[in-house]
């Protein structure tokens, strides 16, 4: 079986990702800076169930370090980069810019390198849904023009997609970029809003609703995304070389595109009455307006990502955020 590089291994699909390899086989290296974003325990406490696995090995490194990063490539010769590895968060890049320069940009080119010089057979790499920006027209769909960003962490995306496609073009290198739309599950990121809903619901404090609730977002649980990526980490892409331009630019890269939703967007509000529901509490909500960087709704059109692996989800958002919940209570409550 193929050798695996997971970045970002420490963090929530990385974890997740990494786990279900392990589970079926592959031999992986795990990378990640374990950074303090957000709650380092949390990190090692993933990390400490990866490392039980004969077939696992962790490096922490700065991905943003070239030599380090080439090295690893060097010494573990992957066959297979699953680039998960960022910093994250649409308000966070409003007040941290160059967090995103250093994690997003100059870390994704030392990534490419090291696939270029390697015979890497197929990159995989994390985008996002913000991508789409203000976008209006829904369901969101790869083929929309994506030339709008509302938030510096979208912008660094879109810049990923844009360079991995130069990469293709330039290398052959097969590379799939996965605009992933608000994973939610089990040891999940705390910066996201359903896990600080949960902390603030239980400890009586208020959770702060943005644009007075009138919000939708596609949520996806996570293991629906980690069997989307299995899926089209099996299918690297291939060029398409129309005959009558065999040797010409017009040569079409091996590079691909998908969007991983739950095809399904829910009400902010709705999404909130099934979180009350799982804790068996009422929150105190603070009703706020529109955050700078914040967007509507994200709706995802997966239609293709469906057709090329047979994708689908399943997860419920009543069953996803009920397994949450109880993952939530058992790791910070200690009860069930």
């Amino acid at each position: 079986m193929p050798k695996i590089l997971v970045t970002g291994a420490a963090g929530f699909i990385g974890f997740h990702l990494s786990q279900r390899l392990l589970h079926l086989g592959y031999e992986v290296l795990g990378v990640d800076n374990i950074n303090n974003y957000y709650d380092v325990t949390l990190k090692q406490s993933r990390l400490d169930q990866l490392v039980n696995f004969s077939n696992f090995e962790f490096q922490k490194i700065e991905l943003g370090d070239k030599t380090l990063t080439l090295a690893i490539f060097d010494q573990f010769k992957p066959e297979i980069v699953i680039h998960l590895a960022a910093q994250a968060g649409v308000r966070y890049s409003l007040s941290n810019p160059y967090a995103y320069v250093d994690s997003n940009l100059a870390a994704f080119v030392n990534i490419l390198e090291g696939c270029r010089h390697h015979n890497v057979k197929h990159l995989v790499y994390a985008s996002s849904s913000s991508v789409y920006g203000a976008n209006t027209k829904v369901p969101f769909s790869i083929n929309d023009s994506v030339d709008h960003p509302v938030s510096l962490y979208a912008a660094t995306k879109r810049a990923n997609e844009l360079m991995a496609y130069t990469y293709s073009h330039l290398y052959k290198i097969p590379t799939t970029g996965l605009r992933f739309f608000t994973v939610y599950g089990p040891w999940g990121r705390p910066d996201m809003a359903y896990f600080s809903f949960t902390r603030n619901i239980l400890s009586g404090q208020p959770i702060d609703i943005f644009n007075n609730g009138d919000m939708r977002r596609d949520f996806t649980y996570i293991d629906d995304v980690i069997e989307g990526v299995i899926r089209v980490m099996a299918r690297p892409p291939k060029s398409d070389y129309p005959k009558e331009h065999s040797d010409s630019i017009y040569n079409a890269p091996p590079y691909k595109l998908y969007n991983i939703g739950n095809n399904q967007p829910v009400k902010l509000l709705y999404f909130i009455e099934v979180l009350e529901d799982c804790l068996q509490m009422k929150a105190e909500k603070r009703f706020l307006p529109m955050q700078p960087g914040d967007v509507l709704e994200t709706y995802a059109d997966i239609d293709e990502l469906m057709q090329d692996t047979g994708f689908k989800p399943k997860m419920t958002i009543e069953n996803g955020l009920s397994y949450f919940v109880d993952w939530y209570r058992n790791y910070y409550l200690k009860v069930l």
